[in-house]
This record gives structure tokens, sequence and C-alpha cells, in this order.
């Protein structure tokens, strides 16, 4: 399960991470509570959160270019420098008394413009660190790593604003930026897998769109993770509201459900790590099985219930996220990797803006039943017919046979197809 770890590069990397996404949870918390306590206004906060995912929906294809062409571990230290600097000076500016909302829409859209270049180099670099053969354990473990941070630190975070204040939480997140540059500072460049850069030029994103258009692997992988980073991963929306609408349990339940999907997705993740491949029937499985959940926890009749489906839905959540993410980084051509890793992450973060419009006036609408059960068909309808896709692209017929008395489902080669046909 933590094999990946063995490699040293790799270990400073994980450990320089443990601490920054404590405090990258840490800051998302802060800053939603200053914005409101700055205007009273939750739309501000929403405006907070669109600036620090606008610059990856605007350049994010962009930022994947600059990737391909240069040194991953010299772009992750400038990346990770600014948003530590982001982190500091939006502390002082706290600490002092003089800040105004507009500085804190101008840290997030800073720390929006360092991510168009971090997320995609981050993403590609483990291959570098760890080579193909633990790629899938590497990701599966920074997904691990995440959802730890996703437990730890909203909690230290509520702690540290009631005792001492909001700018103290937004000190920790910027000095907790010298553990990963510590980490890439020590690792020995020798160790790394040499990747060839892309060459400056013209066209390079088109020809990143065109490699993708021409791969139905990867294209159908990107398509399906975007039906369900769209459709069904607007929780914020759903969870809130089965809280106070459904069950009129108030925000502790809303913190419990998202405590348990916390809790699945590192399960999830922990799960992933231990395979050590990433197979398309996987994937395809765990989304048919997320989008069903989806469906179920819609009718549940009881808020116990309801609870405890999150942690599977969590759990099947995560195993889309993490077999994607590796099927598409093993199939990709590592000097198109990073323009492929953006172009995969542009739609998955650029998903919930379109998507949760559209939960909220469903759920305004209909109620939010139909909302999250609308979620759940669509996540299983694409991941059935993608399947299908995948299934014609790859050279496989669904076979539907009896085995020792029961009945048999899988994908077969087509030239077997008679055969099986046969012996059933």
């Amino acid at each position: 399960m933590f094999s990946s770890l063995k490699v040293r590069n790799y270990r400073l990397f994980f450990v320089g991470q443990v601490v920054s996404n404590i405090g990258t949870w840490m800051q998302r918390i802060a800053q939603d509570w200053l914005v409101l306590s700055l205007t009273g206004s939750a739309t501000a906060v929403g405006v907070t959160t669109a600036l620090q995912f606008l610059p990856m929906l605007l350049f994010g294809l962009y930022g994947g270019v600059l990737v391909d062409r240069l040194p991953k571990r010299r772009a992750l230290l400038f990346t990770q420098s600014a948003m530590g600097v982001a982190g500091i000076v939006l502390a002082l500016l706290t600490l002092t008394g003089h800040v105004q909302v507009w500085h804190v829409y101008l840290a997030a859209f800073a720390v929006g413009l360092a991510t168009v270049v971090d997320n995609p180099a981050r993403q590609s670099f483990v291959s570098e660190m760890v080579g193909p053969d633990q790629l899938q354990n590497a990701v599966s473990l920074n997904s691990a790593n995440f959802q730890s941070a996703r437990l730890v630190g909203p909690a230290v975070a509520g702690l540290m604003i009631t005792g001492v204040g909001t700018g103290y939480a937004f000190l920790f997140n910027g000095l907790s930026f010298v553990a990963p540059i510590a980490g890439l500072l020590l690792m020995r460049a020798r160790e790394l897998y040499v990747v060839e850069r892309a060459p400056r030029g013209k066209g390079q994103l088109r020809e990143g769109l065109h490699y993708v258009a021409g791969r139905p692997d990867l294209i159908w992988t990107i398509v399906l993770v975007g039906f369900i980073g769209t459709f069904g991963f607007n929780f914020p929306v759903y969870l809130s509201a089965f809280a106070d609408d459904v069950f009129h349990a108030g925000a502790g339940s809303y913190s419990a459900f998202n405590t348990l999907m916390a809790v699945g997705s590192l399960v999830g993740a922990l799960l992933a790590a231990r395979r050590g491949t990433a197979r398309m029937r996987v994937m395809i499985g765990a989304a048919a099985a997320f989008g069903t959940l989806e469906l179920v926890a819609a009718t549940a009749p009881s808020l116990w219930l309801f609870a405890l489906l999150m942690v599977p839905i969590g759990m099947f959540g995560m195993t889309i996220n993490v077999t994607a993410n590796t099927s598409i980084q093993m199939g990709t051509d590592p000097a198109m990797r990073g323009r492929v890793m953006a172009l995969y992450m542009m739609v998955f973060l650029g998903g919930s803006p379109v998507g949760a419009p559209i939960a909220g006036w469903i759920t305004d609408a209909y109620g939010v039943r139909a909302g999250l059960a609308v979620g759940g068909a669509i996540a299983a309808t694409a991941a059935v017919l993608i399947g299908l896709v995948l299934a014609r692209v790859g050279g496989l017929r669904l076979s539907v046979g009896w085995n020792g008395g029961h009945p048999h489902v899988r994908f077969v080669p087509r030239e077997r197809r008679e055969e099986l046909t046969a012996a059933a």
C-alpha cells in the first residue's frame, strides 16, 4: 500500500505535501470566514471561490504548455513560493487590521494563477519521481494525503480562528509551504526519471488538443470525469439541503456528512494504492456504482442511512478520480503529459461552476431528492455508455452466459464471442 514511499525523492515530496495540504484546507476555511465577516454576504464568499478557480478555466491549457516546456521541479519551486507569499501577505494584512475584502479577492486570484502551472506540474512530476511501476501507488497516496488533510485542516482552522484569530490560520498556511519547498530542494536530481521537454514553438496548445482527440482512451476518460464532476459532485448544494430541508438536523449533520465522505475518500485512495494498476473496468465500475449509490441516497428515508451512504459514495468517487488520473498519465507521451493533465484538471475542476447552478435550480424547483437523483442518474448513464464505447474501441464485446448455474456478464475479445456462445 505504501510502496512508493520507498523512493527517497517521492518521500520528501509526500511529507512536504502533508504539511502544505493541511495549511491549504485551513486557508480555505479562514478565507471564507473572513469574507463573510467583512461583508456579511454569501455572494461575496462565492465570488472569492470563483476568483480562485477562474484562472484554471481561462488559462489552464496554457499552463499545461508551460509545464511541458519547463523543468517541473523548478516550476514547482516558483509556484509553491508564490502561494506561500500570498498566504503570508494576507496574514500580515489581517493581523494588522488593514485587510479589506478586495485584498482577499486579489489573494484568491493570485493563488488561482499559481495553480494554473502548479496543478499540472505536480500531477505530472509524480511520474518523474517514481517511474511507471509505482505511478498508481504514488497518485493514490497523493489523494490519501489530500483527504487526510481535509479531515484535519478544517478542524484545526476552526480552533485557531476561535482561539487566536483568522490571521494566524493564513500565517500557518503561508509558512506551511516551507515544507514542500525544502523537500524539492533536498531531492537528488540524478534519481529523477528523465523526461524530454517539449521545445518552444508555435501551435503547441493545438498540438495537445489534437493528441487527445486522436486517443479515444484519453478523450473518453476525460469526458466521463467531466460528466461526473459536473453533475455528480455537487455535494455542497446537496448535503446542506439534505441537512436543513429534508432531515432538519442543522449544521452538525452537514459537517458529519462531509466527514463521512472524506473518510470514504481516504479509504478509496488507500485501496487504489494497494491495487497497484489502473484498469479501465475499475473506473467504469466505480462510476456506475457511484451514480447508483447517489440514486439510493436520494430516496434514503432516514438521516442515519443517508449518512452511512456517504462513506461508499466517497470511496467510489475517489476510485474514479485516482484511476482516471493514473490511466491518463500512464497512457500519455511524457512530452505531452503537462498539456493532457492540464486539460484533465480543467475539465474536472471546471465542471463545478457549470453543474452547481444547474443542481441548485433543480433543487429549488423540484426538491433536493430530485436534484441528487438526476445527478446520480447522469453519472450512472455516462458510465454505462462510455464503458460500451471504450469496449468497442478496445475490440471487446459484452458476453452474457451461464457459468455453474449462475449468470456471467463480462467483456471479451470479439473473436471469442462465437466460442463463448457455443460453450454457454
